[in-house]
């Protein structure tokens, strides 16, 4: 029987479906700069390119991307592209001291491993063809998704902040009652630590993303031995979160309880990239109490609020981001598994004693994450049925949690016996659905067969 012709790459309908990705990923950057330009600051396209040349904002996250891409690189070839990239920086520091570059803006490093990526890209489409040209690729836009990442989340926050005018924090510190408001308490421990526990969940919550490439590169080790990418990792996690989570920031605008209801000093975010003219203490709290005193369980009303802080609460993605860090690292070695249960805790405690975040917040996180969790895997084992379940019943039980943090606060603050152990017990439920669901798609350890008895030798 002659066999079917292969069909060329660019009818195969995956890398049809890549190429749409692409081209709905370049028109949302582009919508975004667009939209950066109408509010008078530079877009997430521009803000990467300058980096290319100007100090980067974020050295330690550049070569972050670059320890990404070089997963797809041999040793020998790893070892090349950092000493290429040192090289690049230390040439770059030479000649901004030469020129007498202004120091104070940006990193002093970074940009040598922005331009090995771009180099190993040209390499691929140069001097590579085939798979061995995909594969570089695949790692250079592994790298740059980071990078990217982080430039449109920027972005993204603006918006909120200028689109969202009203918020719905009294909505959410109302039903936070039925938890017992976790972030005062916590906020008051972080307090009573003094600066020794500030500082390390402070490292903590600003690290997450050097703690999610550890984890990412332990679990894409093998793929320059490979030659290909596992099915599922964490990287393909993160982003998803990173690209569905902004949107309910516009749909549920929240700015947490130190902005809603603290003075907003405690623990002030940058936002000099687009306010570099507006202090951080401007009073537009409804109240000073946190974390002091409980806040009040009158009827709630949206409230408004500046134009720079964002509306980056609901849900937590921090939290999202820790609970995938930690799913990821329950399959490595007893340090990584012990790394991110102790990222997880931290990650936490941070988000509600800096108070950045609810407890709400929180619950909604942990359901949110495990339902891209599974549908992720549940596309990866064709569109299994159970996972299905579990995608429709994650699904019903976030939106569920949003509209009763909405239109159910003062009823939820009322009664906190009943509805406090209903939404852990909503969010547990997800859990247990979640480590069963998942459990039906490990591979089937068979016992091995006994060994047949040895022949006994026959009495004469």
């Amino acid at each position: 029987m002659p066999r079917t012709p292969a069909l060329p790459l660019w009818r195969r309908p995956r890398t049809r479906l890549w190429a749409a990705v692409a081209v709905t990923a370049l028109g949302f950057l582009l919508a975004l700069e667009f939209t950066a330009r109408h509010y008078g600051v530079s877009g997430p396209i521009t803000n990467q390119a300058r980096e290319v040349i100007f100090r980067p904002k974020s050295g330690g996250l550049l070569y972050a991307s670059m320890a990404l891409m070089m997963v797809v690189l041999t040793w020998r070839q790893r070892f090349i592209a950092l000493a290429a990239a040192i090289g690049i920086d230390l040439v770059f520091l030479v000649v901004r001291w030469a020129v007498d570059a202004d120091a104070t803006e940006g990193h002093p490093f970074g940009n040598g491993a922005l331009w090995v990526m771009l180099g190993v890209a040209a390499f691929a489409v140069t001097r590579r063809t085939g798979r061995e040209r995909v594969l570089l690729l695949k790692g250079v836009g592994l790298g740059l998704l980071l990078m990217t990442g982080r430039k449109t989340g920027d972005i993204w926050l603006l918006i909120t902040s200028k689109t969202r005018p009203a918020v719905l924090d009294q909505y959410v510190a109302v039903a936070d009652h039925a938890l017992g408001n976790p972030s005062w308490l916590v906020g008051r421990l972080v307090e009573a630590s003094g600066p020794i526990g500030f500082n390390v969940l402070d490292f903590v919550y600003g690290q997450l993303p050097v703690a999610a490439v550890i984890a990412a590169l332990y679990q894409l080790r093998h793929v320059a031995a490979e030659r290909r990418f596992p099915r599922h990792h964490l990287v393909r996690t993160f982003l998803v979160i990173g690209l569905l989570g902004p949107a309910f920031y516009m749909i549920f605008p929240v700015v947490g309880p130190l902005f809603a209801y603290g003075t907003g000093t405690a623990h002030w975010m940058d936002v000099s990239l687009w306010a570099p003219e507006m202090p951080p203490t401007e009073p537009w709290a409804v109240a000073t109490v946190w974390p002091h005193s409980f806040p009040s369980t009158a009827v709630p009303v949206p409230m408004p609020f500046d134009g720079i802080t964002p509306r980056n609460c609901m849900p937590s993605l921090h939290t999202a981001w820790a609970v995938a860090i930690f799913i990821h690292s329950r399959k490595g070695p007893r340090l990584l598994r012990f790394a991110g249960t102790f990222w997880l805790i931290a990650t936490l405690a941070a988000t509600l004693g800096f108070g950045y975040h609810y407890g709400a917040d929180l619950v909604a996180g942990v359901v949110f994450t495990l339902t891209i969790e599974a549908a992720l895997r549940t596309f990866d084992h064709d569109w299994d049925r159970a996972g299905l379940r579990f995608v429709a019943y994650g699904t019903t039980v976030f939106t569920a949690l949003l509209l009763s943090y909405r239109f159910l606060p003062v009823q939820m603050a009322e009664r906190p016996w009943l509805f406090g152990p209903l939404l852990i017990l909503a969010m547990a439920s997800v859990i247990y659905a979640y480590v069963r669901t998942t459990a039906l798609w490990e591979p089937k350890q068979t016992p091995a067969a006994a060994p047949a008895p040895e022949p006994q030798p026959e009495l004469i």
